[in-house]
């Protein structure tokens, strides 16, 4: 014990909230150090990441933006499962030798979050990846649970709670006790699924086909989950799909209230399943105490429209997006009497 101590006090201890749209990595001591997109640029048809490697992240961005011809982009953690792991071995490598910004003298603690649905073998991916990087000891705990340390939830205390982590490409609904988590939901649906909508909406309603970033700016400045009590409208541009020219339109608050209502339904109708698996005490509790949101909990009106539908308050989490790497911190900072929470990750033999 007084050895772990000691080795915490001389290494760079790191906490890693792997997400399918964005990594954050946290220093222990320091706080969030990196959080860049989770994809990688690779030579197309193999999997040879570019810059003799460091094609990741902001980078990989950087590349893929001037739509080179012999490059592709590659996610490598899509809806909560690992896609490739090869790709996610170069990734998790190059953020946290990134995130170390000098040689490592021993070899640090890294605690991951991970899906609760995580299967066994992509543990031990992510386990081998970050002993390649240079990793001592590696340690797993499921999302929920780092979420609710992270905003600050006493897990020790009796009494349910519960916490929705809307993320990239799935939201995480989660019932916690003392004993652990108690009821978990993972839905394949989620910020990214939202920027889709967008584009389909706006395809079939003007013809007119807009990127990614157009999607995801008109769902961050106009959009909502709760029907829109004022008038707010955006121009995009995009490109007709009929005739291939450029053309623009403007879209109203009300026009993306209606595009992002089946996947704003859909992540109430998954909290709503997890509230009627729970005991008839456990609801009581949880309507008196309330939920916490996180992650890309941001879209105008969610709790609202949460609250509305379940009849349990809703309440935003302050600085939602960074809660689970908060999470990986407070864990490095009192690993010792957060340990029972961890799950020490397992190299294969």
């Amino acid at each position: 014990m007084l050895f772990g101590k000691l080795l915490g006090l001389i290494s760079l201890d790191m906490g890693v909230d792997l997400g399918t749209t964005n990594t954050l990595v946290c220093v222990k001591g320091k706080g969030i150090v990196l959080s860049e997109p989770s994809v990688v640029a690779v030579k197309k048809g193999t999997n040879q990441v570019l810059l003799n490697g460091n094609a990741v992240g902001t980078v990989a961005r950087e590349i893929m933006a001037a739509a080179p011809d012999d490059a592709v982009a590659v996610w490598p953690f899509k809806d909560g499962v690992i896609t490739d792991f090869e790709i996610i071995e170069a990734m998790l490598g190059y953020f946290l030798r990134k995130a170390h910004s000098r040689k490592w003298a021993t070899r640090p603690r890294v605690v991951f979050a991970v899906p609760c649905e995580i299967s066994a073998v992509e543990k031990r991916a992510i386990t081998v990846a970050a002993e390649h990087a240079g990793a001592g000891k590696v340690y797993l705990i499921e999302e929920p649970i780092a979420a609710a340390i992270g905003m600050g939830i006493d897990l020790g205390k009796e009494g349910a709670k519960m916490t929705v982590n809307i993320g990239g490409g799935t939201t995480q609904v989660a019932i916690l006790s003392r004993q652990g988590i108690m009821v978990s939901r993972t839905l394949r649906v989620a910020g990214d699924q939202m920027d889709e909508a967008v584009r389909q909406y706006v395809r079939e309603r003007y013809n007119l086909l807009i990127g990614e970033g157009s999607a995801e700016k008109v769902k961050i400045e106009i959009g909502s989950a709760y029907e829109p009590s004022e008038e707010m409208s955006l121009e995009i541009k995009g490109v007709d799909a009929t005739a291939g020219l450029p053309r623009r339109v403007v879209i109203n608050a009300a026009e993306v209230y209606e595009a992002l209502s089946a996947p704003v339904g859909a992540i109430v109708d998954a909290i709503k399943t997890a509230v009627e698996a729970c005991p008839p005490e456990t609801e009581r509790e949880l309507r008196n105490d309330g939920m916490m949101l996180c992650g890309g909990a941001l879209l105008r009106g969610i709790d609202r429209a949460i609250m509305e539908a379940t009849g349990i308050p809703a309440h935003i989490a302050d600085n939602p997006m960074t809660v689970v790497a908060r999470g990986t911190a407070r864990i490095l900072e009192e690993i010792d009497t957060l340990s029972q929470a961890l799950e020490e990750g397992q190299s294969p033999a």
